[in-house]
């Protein structure tokens, strides 16, 4: 057992040639120490006092974090001068130094990699208005941060180990331009899905309408395409290329979610239009899904062909219940304009003979089967 002890201690002699040198190399490691608890001490007074969790969660979360990187820092720049003092070769000097410069360049690669991903997240949840960072594009920009930070992580270990990345670079180029041309559709798709998701045209509970007729609620949007939930309960499935290069109807966006709905209503000529416009009004206001504000109105449009042609301008809370309320608006003013003997026009016929051959008389039956009506009246029975 003493054998063994004495030839490490000859080794560690020949490793670090002096005895005088165990005396720096203590003093060098009780500056290390120093050092550690010296930056724990600002952390925690800085972690406690000037960011504590409730005033600035996000300070909290920095100061927290670069404690690790800071102490592996120390650590390797202290064993990185002690070895320094040995009688190492400079190749086994300069393999040393790369090691601990590549192991402090991983912790802190962790160490801003944790933080983007918190930051983005805290500015997401603030959701400002015009800003790209939103719970929808989370996912997104939080994969595009970690590529960055990823990337210039591999460049720094690249530059450390003297490692050519002109060859990599050229070889990632080429690469690239093969999977361009070989999935353009899909990479048309992603890139406008990223345009779609930084612009925000429609978020995720919208009634929209595209450009094809397809209207419903946007149940989700991907990096390639947007589900919509149509009022067939259809889920349609519209890459995000079409809907970025045509136009798109958004029914719950503006300044409120509320929508206006149109309900076209025509009156014969002749009616009372101030008790039509009366009635209409008081209809809409009967509903209890329209709207009280904006309250209902009315607009008389034109003098069509054969109606006064007005116009119900009504207001909803919601698109998804357009049809509805429509609906129930059209069933009470048919009944409605039925108890104030309004008259709603319809399409008629006059149809006039000029001459018939003499000894010719014609039903009203046959002179409208003639004439192409399609009027069909039942026949008597023939006696047996």
């Amino acid at each position: 057992m003493q054998s063994s002890s004495n030839h490490l201690w000859q080794k560690l002699q020949e490793l670090f040639h002096s005895d005088s040198l165990w005396v720096e190399i203590s003093i060098i490691i009780g500056i290390m120490f120093i050092a550690l608890l010296t930056a724990r001490l600002i952390i925690s007074y800085l972690s406690s006092h000037r960011f504590s969790q409730d005033k600035s969660p996000s300070g909290h979360f920095i100061v927290e974090q670069i404690r690790l990187p800071i102490s592996v820092s120390i650590v390797l720049f202290t064993l990185a001068h002690i070895f320094t003092l040995t009688n190492f070769s400079d190749s086994q000097l300069l393999l040393t130094h790369d090691v601990f410069r590549s192991i402090d360049i991983l912790v802190w690669g962790q160490f801003f990699y944790r933080s983007s991903r918190f930051y983005l997240k805290r500015l997401s949840e603030i959701n400002a208005q015009g800003s790209i960072i939103k719970p929808q594009t989370l996912p997104l920009l939080e994969n595009i941060s970690a590529v960055i930070i990823i990337l210039f992580i591999v460049y720094l270990l690249f530059i450390t180990w003297e490692i050519d990345m002109t060859a990599w670079l050229a070889s990632a180029g080429i690469i690239g331009i093969a999977v361009g041309f070989a999935a353009k559709d899909t990479v048309a798709n992603l890139l406008s899905g990223v345009f779609i998701l930084a612009d925000s045209p429609y978020k995720i509970g919208d009634y929209i309408v595209i450009d094809s007729g397809e209207r419903g609620k946007v149940t989700h949007i991907g990096l390639r395409s947007t589900r919509i939930l149509t009022r067939d309960d259809l889920e349609v499935n519209i890459p995000n290329a079409i809907i970025a290069n045509g136009k798109i109807v958004n029914e719950s966006g503006g300044r409120d979610v509320k929508s206006r709905i149109r309900v076209p209503v025509g009156v014969a000529y002749g009616s009372d239009i101030d008790l039509v416009s009366k009635v209409l009004v008081e209809v809409a206001q009967q509903e209890p899904e329209v709207c009280k504000d904006p309250e209902p109105r009315t607009r008389f449009r034109q003098f069509g062909a054969s109606s006064l042609d007005f116009e119900l301008l009504i207001w909803i809370n919601d698109p998804e219940i357009r049809g509805r309320v429509k609906h129930s608006l059209n069933f009470a003013i048919y009944k409605r304009f039925a108890q104030e003997n309004i008259e709603i026009p319809f399409s008629q016929h006059d149809v006039y003979i000029k001459s018939l051959p003499e000894n010719v008389e014609l039903t009203p039956e046959e002179i409208a089967k003639i004439a192409g009506l399609g009027i069909n009246t039942p026949q008597p029975p023939v006696a047996k």
